[in-house]
């Protein structure tokens, strides 16, 4: 196992009406005046933002609205919140939604305090050292925002989707998170971040680091539960146990503990974030489509972990050669997506003819000649993995 430092200072407060716990929480963390970022019109409808906002008069806590986030977060709306942040004398954000809006929320938060441009810190030019505090009032279990170091933020001058990850810069401060604020989400958004979480911890999972028994053993447990709950919420989306299960997946699929100890791959992230930011599909939706068209290709390279997958996640029992053994189990994992309505190709996707030439070209612009960890792959590997997704 390798030396590692966990940094998870996030305090989460789970379960039915913690919203109305909002004002308390930011008050507790410093908040005197706060910036709502949210997405659509699904919280206006619900009646979920006028409840964050009496929570937060009855804290005497002011505020200041920024909505319309939508999915595949753009530059354009963190350079505005930032404007406003600053202009306002804002101290803290509140994202009311899911990845995106929280995503979007971080952006502001680091550029705020920085002189420059924010997207310095997104290609790698500066490190974020200081941000505005962050709060989180989760509505969509997918993106493990709410408990990550991370913000993914596309820039729309070549379409430049990247990823910024923080030990501790970008960690909110509190996440309030009940599972009936998910009650009503689409089959499809829900389908989506199912799928997005299981993802999250395979690209921690697919390691060579030897001797991470523990580490393991944490990631198939949560994997397994998440495709034993997936069915229910499907069928039943106001089941609340299944829905709370879901929910408290997708914060331990991204807060790093299932990455402790390990080296990680990410190679399936930074190959569908070419897609989402070029063709702007829903996140997850690509990595169902990505995922078993890598893994095939690596396990045709490296079998090993993709056949323990397999038989310890998959349920493949046969004790054949371990390439016989990953594909049946990447087989098994293709049928998953496909039953809880996920597509498994680029047409399925809604893409008929995607640009793999440009595809690549960007990724490795990108992201190096050489990308991921579990194995190595250039430009003319993942040309394959492409083609293998029509």
């Amino acid at each position: 196992m390798n030396n590692f430092v966990f940094w998870s200072p996030t305090k989460f407060v789970f379960g039915r009406d913690t919203e109305s716990r909002t004002g308390a929480l930011a008050r507790e963390f410093g908040g005197r005046k706060v910036l709502l970022v949210y997405g659509g019109g699904s919280v206006v409808r619900s009646g979920l933002l006028d409840r964050v906002k009496a929570s937060l008069s009855a804290s005497g806590i002011e505020w200041e609205e920024m909505g319309g986030i939508q999915p595949n977060p753009t530059d354009d709306r963190v350079y505005e919140g930032i404007e406003l942040v600053r202009s306002r004398n804002i101290d803290m954000l509140i994202a009311v939604g899911g990845g995106s809006v929280i995503d979007t929320a971080k952006g502001i938060a680091c550029g705020v305090p920085y002189e420059g441009d924010f997207w310095d810190f997104y290609c790698g030019k500066k490190i974020v050292e200081k941000a505005l505090p962050v709060g989180v009032v989760l509505t969509i279990p997918a993106a493990g925002s709410e408990g990550s170091g991370n913000s993914v933020i596309t820039k729309r001058d070549g379409l430049i989707k990247l990823s910024l990850r923080t030990e501790s810069a970008f960690r909110p401060k509190f996440a309030v998170m009940n599972p009936e604020l998910t009650f009503t989400l689409p089959p499809y958004q829900t389908a989506c971040g199912i799928v997005d979480m299981m993802v999250h911890i395979m690209e921690r999972y697919f390691t060579n680091t030897p001797d991470v028994e523990i580490t393991d053993r944490v990631a198939e447990g949560v994997l397994t539960a998440i495709m034993e709950e997936a069915p229910k919420v499907m069928c039943d989306p106001e089941n609340y146990e299944a829905r709370a299960n879901i929910m408290w997946s997708g914060t331990l699929a991204h807060n790093g503990v299932c990455g402790t100890g390990r080296a990680e791959d990410w190679s399936s992230h930074f190959i569908e974030h070419e897609i989402s930011a070029i063709y702007n599909v829903a996140h997850g939706a690509g990595l169902a489509v990505v995922v078993p068209a890598w893994m095939q290709y690596v396990a045709g390279v490296n079998p090993v972990k993709v056949a323990q997958f397999a038989r310890r996640v998959m349920g493949v029992v046969s004790q054949g050669d371990d390439r016989s053994v990953a594909a049946e189990g990447i087989k098994r994992l293709k049928d998953f997506f496909m039953s809880i309505g996920m597509p498994v190709t680029f047409k399925e996707l809604g893409i008929d003819n995607p640009d793999i030439a440009r595809l690549v070209a960007k990724l490795h612009e990108h992201k190096g000649e050489r990308i991921g960890g579990y194995v190595k792959l250039s430009a003319d590997d993942t040309i394959k993995i492409y083609e293998m997704m029509q």
